[in-house]
C-alpha cells in the first residue's frame, strides 16, 4: 500500500464530503476510493471514517490522524516545490480570495497586471463575502476587512476603509440634508440586515460613540440593493465606502455626516506562517501590496505600513 497516496486519498474524502465526490473529484473510480480506505484502515488497525448510506464523519482517531496527514502531505508538497526550483523562480499555482465587490474593483486590476508580469505563475481568485479558512480551503492570501482575531497568520496592513452614511442629490433636495446624527429621526433610511440594525445606527460622538435611532423605510438583505434604492431617492443607506464608489463618482449619491462616521475599517493582506514562503506568494505580496495601497488610499481612505503576527486565525 502506498500510504502517502492512501492519506491523499483520505484527505480527499473528507473535504469532498463522501466517497462519490471524491471519486469525482480524483478522476479514481469508487472502487478503488473505497478500496483505499479500507486498506489504510486495516494498516492502522482502527477506524477512520464512519460511513451510512446518508453521512459520513470522522472518528475521533480519524480526526487526529487526517490533521497528521494534513501536515505530512504539506511537508512534502514544500519538498516538491523546493526541488522544482519554485524557490527559486516565481512559478506555480496561487489561490488568494478578497471579499467580492473589493476583489472586484481593486485587487482584479491588479491580478491582471501581475499575470502578465509573471507568466509561470497561474492564479486563481475567489471573490466571496463568505470567510474562508485558508489552511482548510488551501489558499495563500486573502484580502480582510476589521479587526482580525489572534492567530498564527501574518497580516500586512494595506490601508482602511470607511463606512459612510449617503443620499441621492435628489433625495436630499426634498429632504434636506441631516447635519447631525439626530437629524435622522425625520429622514427615511434602508438598512440592510449584514451589517446595521434595523432600527438605529452608531455614529462617532467625541471619544465615544452614540447610537442613534431611524426610521428603516426599506430593509434589504444587500449592499447592492440598499445603493440602488438610495440611487433612485427611497431614502438615506449606510454602507461601506468602496460599495458605492461607482455611484459617488456618477454624482448619483452624496456621503452626509461624514464628521461623525464611526472609525475606518483596517484592510489586511493575510497569509499562514510559515518557514520557507513561496517565492510565487512573495512576488505577489511584493506586487499588489505598493498597488492596493495607492488604490485604496485615492479611493477609500488613508492606508498606513503595519506588518502584523499571530492574527486572523481561520481567515
Amino acid at each position: 500500500m502506498d500510504r502517502l497516496d492512501a492519506m491523499s486519498v483520505l484527505l480527499a474524502v473528507v473535504e469532498a464530503g463522501s466517497l462519490s465526490a471524491a471519486s469525482r473529484k480524483l478522476g479514481t473510480p469508487l472502487a478503488t476510493v473505497s478500496r483505499k480506505i479500507s486498506e489504510l484502515e486495516s494498516h492502522l488497525r482502527t477506524k477512520l471514517l464512519h460511513r451510512s448510506t446518508r453521512q459520513m464523519t470522522l472518528t475521533d482517531t480519524g480526526r487526529s490522524y487526517l490533521d497528521a496527514c494534513r501536515r505530512i502531505i504539506e511537508q512534502v508538497e514544500e519538498a516538491e516545490r523546493e526541488a522544482k526550483g519554485e524557490y527559486r523562480a516565481p512559478r506555480g499555482d496561487l489561490t488568494v480570495t478578497a471579499p467580492s465587490v473589493l476583489g472586484h474593483l481593486h485587487l482584479l486590476p491588479v491580478v491582471l497586471e501581475f499575470l502578465v508580469a509573471y507568466p509561470d505563475i497561474d492564479l486563481r481568485l475567489l471573490l466571496s463575502d463568505n470567510i474562508l479558512n485558508l489552511l482548510e480551503d488551501r489558499v495563500d492570501l486573502a484580502i480582510r476587512i476589521g479587526t482580525l482575531p489572534d492567530s498564527s497568520m501574518i497580516a500586512t496592513r494595506i490601508g482602511t476603509i470607511r463606512r459612510v452614511v449617503c443620499a441621492s442629490p435628489t433625495y436630499l433636495a426634498v429632504r434636506g440634508r441631516p447635519q447631525k446624527p439626530s437629524d435622522l429621526c425625520d429622514h427615511d433610511c434602508i438598512t440592510f440586515d449584514r451589517f446595521a440594525l434595523p432600527h438605529a445606527w452608531k455614529f462617532a460622538n467625541g471619544d465615544g460613540e452614540i447610537l442613534v435611532p431611524i426610521r428603516s423605510r426599506l430593509t434589504v438583505s444587500t449592499a447592492e440593493a440598499a445603493i440602488a434604492a438610495a440611487v433612485a431617492g427611497v431614502g438615506i443607506t449606510r454602507v461601506m465606502s468602496y460599495r458605492m464608489e461607482n455611484a459617488s463618482r456618477a454624482g448619483a449619491l452624496e456621503i452626509v455626516l461624514e464628521a461623525f462616521e464611526p472609525a475606518p475599517r483596517p484592510v489586511n493582506i493575510v497569509y499562514p506562517e510559515q518557514r520557507l514562503l513561496p517565492l510565487k506568494v512573495r512576488a505577489f505580496l511584493d506586487w499588489a501590496t505598493p498597488r492596493l495601497k495607492v488604490r485604496l488610499t485615492q479611493q477609500l481612505g488613508r492606508p498606513d505600513n503595519q506588518t502584523i503576527t499571530g492574527c486572523d486565525k481561520g481567515a
